[in-house]
């Protein structure tokens, strides 16, 4: 193995390990912003959070810009950070930051599946077994009780099919990205997608909620605050440059194992927070898990 090769190697592995720690951290971000703020407010603050790091890096590009790419970068930017930012923390509403990791584990193969639904794209036999695995596990994350047995259908968390709309978000615009933006670099795609959205999540936060007044009003609003400018920051902006340069450097197979890894942080920071998962719980993890391996592998 020559130097640089060795070098590459170890850049992508200190990639992955941080991306991991970042994004698996995201949940616990997320649970702590809603013990002040509503699953709306969480998602928006986390919106303006992320464009205005990325602002020096969105403004001067956007005047090169033509109507269409402009009008395909808020598509990009709704489908892929916008619509997904509110919809993680409605669901841990109801579910543990610690399963809506796992589940978040499942975007891989609605890429398969959007893809092969809509863009044309083949879904072999492996993706369909894989995509079968993965939804048993599923099921059974959204099915089991507490008390450990298993809830008949009208009890199963209907809050998961948040997360799993979110997966379907991120999947529909990775190929938005794939088809409609062979022009743009990564880094202009991330910033300005996210810039796009900007008005909408301030006009929504300050005119459409009480988030000002609880930053005036509530002990704990500001230390909430802390959490949600971290993910905007650092799990959302800081996250997407650090994978687009992941994804330039290394495989696609390397790059798609943070998929893999993110999930293992959540569940340490759930059971670190004191969450509670139970055999059942874990069954449906490692049926999850191998779904998303088995449907992905080359």
């Amino acid at each position: 193995m020559s130097a640089t090769t060795s070098e590459n190697s170890l850049k992508n592995w200190s990639l992955l390990v941080i991306l991991t720690l970042i994004w698996g951290t995201s949940f616990i971000l997320i649970k702590r912003g809603l013990e002040v703020f509503s699953p709306g407010e969480v998602g928006a603050y986390r919106m303006v959070a992320a464009a205005s790091l990325l602002l020096p890096l969105s403004l001067p590009r956007i005047k090169h810009l033509n109507k269409t790419q402009v009008k395909n970068l808020l598509l990009a930017g709704m489908l892929g950070s916008f619509i997904p930012a509110f919809l993680f923390p409605l669901a841990q509403t109801q579910l543990s930051s610690s399963l809506t990791g796992v589940l978040n584990a499942l975007t891989p193969l609605f890429v398969v599946l959007v893809g092969g639904a809509f863009f044309n794209t083949k879904i072999t036999n492996r993706n369909a077994i894989g995509l079968v695995i993965a939804f048993v596990g599923v099921v059974i994350l959204v099915a089991y009780k507490e008390s450990g047995g298993w809830d008949s259908l009208a009890g199963i968390n209907a809050y998961a099919l948040f997360v799993i709309a979110a997966c379907i978000c991120y999947s529909f615009n990775l190929h938005v990205i794939k088809t409609r933006f062979t022009k743009l670099k990564s880094i202009e795609i991330s910033s300005i997608s996210l810039l796009m959205i900007l008005p909408l999540a301030l006009i929504y936060l300050f005119a459409g909620t009480d988030f000002s007044y609880k930053l005036a009003t509530h002990p704990q609003a500001w230390e909430a605050l802390g959490y949600v400018t971290i993910l905007g920051m650092v799990g959302t902006a800081a996250g997407l440059i650090l994978f687009n340069i992941m994804v330039k450097s290394a495989s696609p197979f390397f790059a798609s194992l943070v998929t893999y890894t993110i999930p293992i942080v959540a569940i340490m920071w759930g059971v670190l927070d004191g969450e509670v998962l139970l055999f059942g719980h874990y069954i449906g993890i490692a049926a999850v898990i191998l779904g998303v391996w088995v449907g992905n592998k080359k």
